[in-house]
């Protein structure tokens, strides 16, 4: 405990510099905005914002990145509250009943209770990430190339069962992304793979390339084909601070969706998305009264902001401990650290703590900014509420071009964004999700650098991946635990349950609800 209060000490003193205080201001109000603003996702941002980071110290750099992805759930809840939109993915549950407490002229009373409960998760999932951090740093140093393999296999199996829509459709995603991965010159023997005999892949495909045009140009060729309906209430928007009823009625659903957007965010693929969905599931099933939620249950509001909001920061977890982003958001983390040439994984804690350390107290200093940033200025995002998108998206393409060029000073990169941003479009208008694709082509080339190494060690015996142990004491008795073994037989216990015809219908009409 004294050791974590230490490093906390040490995380706040890097927070604390001007430069990451204005970094992560910087990033929690840009977070804020794309929020607010229908159609401009986290995603997207980060992936358009990734070429602005190589001026900056590393550890500003993911400041201002984390501060973009988490002050993103709390700018959804205002466009949902307000607009009957989803600003953010997050946010789809907030509309039931956010919007319904908005026309009854509790637009105030909805905001200032979603601002509070995602204040509250915050600051719990940053307790529970510095707690954790280094018990699962510690578990990871002992880790080998053969436990690696088998965690980034379950990691993928994951996200293939918690990713929207068809199964298949999303085992064809990772699988993509893989081979994507594979394309340029082979390290080890030096070969070409996958090129075509064209030079500008001779060093494969770049990360801010694909991110880019498969999110942020696919993301404005979605926005521009679906028509835009904003029904901005005209309702006042009243009080902003929850009086002692409504808190009450609050108190629980906030800590249950607190307890269960964190868990959910741990998990690989959409664990942070299921999160508010499970909350309000939960509290649905949980009240006295079921029939008042969709018509302006402050329950409807509260249990899902805190979830949504913790899940976004425990995310974390596995991307800073193990070095395996459990979403799509986490994925561009990993480009972005990447560039700055920090390797994810147990020793980002151990070689770059001020980074490990200053990440995690900057969360806290976050949480309150945008607290801040959203009650005070609600008069400034309702006015941004009323610009329509067909104004914002040339300058969002102006900007996509720019960056990319920025990074090599390509023309071809240029194309390449164009390229992946009808891919990503066409496959979006199919039912293919992207996310596990990006999952697929980060984890692709650190899953055949582990396969490798595990079977030079041993000598081209597959088998290894089973029956290799590590070491570990028990009731004071050193004991060996096959681990890899234990990790895929998890992968591989939970895609043939998935599998099942009975399992498969309830999870279509799950996601389809």
């Amino acid at each position: 405990m004294s050791d974590m209060f230490s490093n906390l000490g040490l995380g706040l003193s890097v927070a604390l510099s001007l430069q990451n205080l204005a970094l992560c201001f910087l990033g929690c109000l840009v977070g804020t905005l794309i929020g607010v603003l229908p159609g401009v996702g986290p995603i997207a941002t980060i992936a358009i914002l990734l070429p602005i980071t190589f001026g900056l110290d590393p550890t500003g750099a993911l400041i201002m990145l984390a501060g973009i992805y988490y002050g993103a759930q709390y700018g959804g809840s205002t466009t949902a509250i307000l607009v009957n939109l989803p600003g953010e993915a997050t946010s789809v549950v907030t509309v039931l009943d956010g919007y319904q407490m908005a026309r009854q002229g509790r637009a105030g009373v909805a905001l200032g209770i979603a601002a509070l409960g995602s204040f509250f998760a915050g600051c719990v999932a940053t307790v529970a990430i510095a707690a954790l951090g280094a018990p699962l740093t510690r578990l990871a140093l002992v880790f080998g190339p053969h436990e690696y393999f088998s965690l980034m296999v379950m990691g993928l199996i994951f996200a293939v069962v918690l990713a929207r829509g068809s199964i298949l459709k999303a085992i064809a995603m990772i699988l993509a992304g893989v081979l994507l991965s594979t394309i340029g010159t082979d390290l080890e023997t030096g070969e070409s793979r996958m090129t075509f005999g064209l030079d500008f892949l001779a060093d494969g495909i770049d990360f801010a390339v694909l991110a880019m045009g498969v999110f942020g140009i696919a993301e404005i060729l979605r926005n521009l084909d679906t028509p835009e309906t904003r029904d901005v209430v005209r309702a006042k928007i009243g009080r902003l601070l929850p009086d002692r009823d409504d808190l009450r009625q609050s108190a629980m659903p906030i800590l249950r969706g607190t307890v269960v957007g964190g868990a959910l965010g741990i998990l690989p693929g959409n664990g942070a998305v299921l999160g508010p969905f499970a909350s309000y599931t939960m509290e649905k099933k949980l009240a006295k009264d079921p029939r008042r939620f969709g018509r302006g249950a402050i329950e409807g509001v509260a249990g899902p902001e805190a979830a949504n909001n913790a899940g976004a920061q425990t995310s974390f977890i596995p991307l800073l401990t193990l070095g395996i982003p459990p979403n799509a958001v986490m994925a561009l983390m990993v480009g972005a650290m990447t560039i700055h040439g920090i390797i994810p994984g147990p020793q980002v804690m151990t070689k770059n703590p001020n980074l490990f350390w200053g990440m995690i107290a900057s969360m806290w200093i976050g949480n309150l900014m945008l607290l801040i940033i959203n009650l005070p200025l609600i008069g400034l995002w309702v006015k941004l509420l009323q610009v329509p998108y067909r104004l914002l998206f040339p300058s969002i393409l102006m900007f996509c071009c720019i960056g990319i060029y920025s990074i090599n000073s390509q023309p071809i990169d240029v194309m390449f964004i164009a390229f992946f941003g009808l891919v990503g479009y066409t496959l979006l208008k199919f039912g293919f999700e992207p996310a596990p694709m990006l999952l697929g082509f980060v984890l692709g080339r650190l899953m055949e650098e582990n396969l490798r190494r595990a079977l030079i060690i041993a000598r081209g015996d597959a088998s290894t991946f089973l029956t290799r142990t590590i070491d570990t004491t028990a009731f004071g008795q050193p004991i060996g635990i096959p681990l890899s073994g234990i990790l895929l037989g998890i992968a591989v216990t939970l895609l043939v349950i998935a599998l099942l015809p009975s399992v498969r219908k309830g999870r279509d009409e799950v996601f389809t609800e």
